[in-house]
């Protein structure tokens, strides 16, 4: 039974260090971006989102980053008034505003670093389908573990200093 003991907190320890290095990355990267950038993670988010259409809506946008609408309008706020984006009235159809990034926010996108979700998929798409599924049920078994099941979550990598450009349902 003393094996069995060490064996769990051997293991314990390796996947408690491994989750508290994957929120560390988030936190870093959150931080440079902040830093070096003046934009937050859902802001770089967005414009990258907006870097690969020539414009969208308020409402295919928060779909294209999976954030409400509301979220998104008010990030939206904060990169017209940085000058990274503009608001523009539809010519097609009145109602619509369409959103494009300017000069200064595709300037931003080329010198900033990938986004941290970017990266890991590349790096994903290089391990075998097995290996992902593995990973995938035992993240998920993790997020069981926790009781963190029901938290509603969007699939980007976004860290806790970013909380004031993110609307959280509970």
């Amino acid at each position: 039974m003393e094996n069995d003991k060490s064996f769990f907190e051997t293991h314990g320890y390796r996947i408690l260090l491994a989750l508290r290095r994957i929120i560390r990355a988030v936190d870093i990267h959150s931080r440079r971006l902040n830093d070096e950038f003046k934009i937050t993670s859902p802001q770089m988010i967005c414009i990258c989102s907006l870097s690969k259409k020539p414009s969208m809506t308020l409402s295919e946008l928060a779909s294209d980053v999976n954030l409400s609408i509301s979220t998104v309008n008010g990030i939206v706020d904060r990169l017209e008034n940085k000058g990274l984006i503009s608001r523009t009235r539809s010519t097609q159809d009145r109602r619509k505003v369409v959103l494009k990034l300017t000069e200064q926010g595709s300037e931003i996108l080329k010198r900033a670093p990938s986004l941290l979700q970017e990266r890991f998929s590349q790096s994903l798409k290089g391990i075998s389908a097995l290996e992902q599924a593995t990973l995938s049920i035992a993240l998920e078994r993790i997020v069981e573990m926790m009781g963190a099941e029901n938290i509603d979550a969007s699939p980007n990598l976004i860290s806790g200093a970013a909380f004031n450009d993110i609307n959280y349902k509970e």
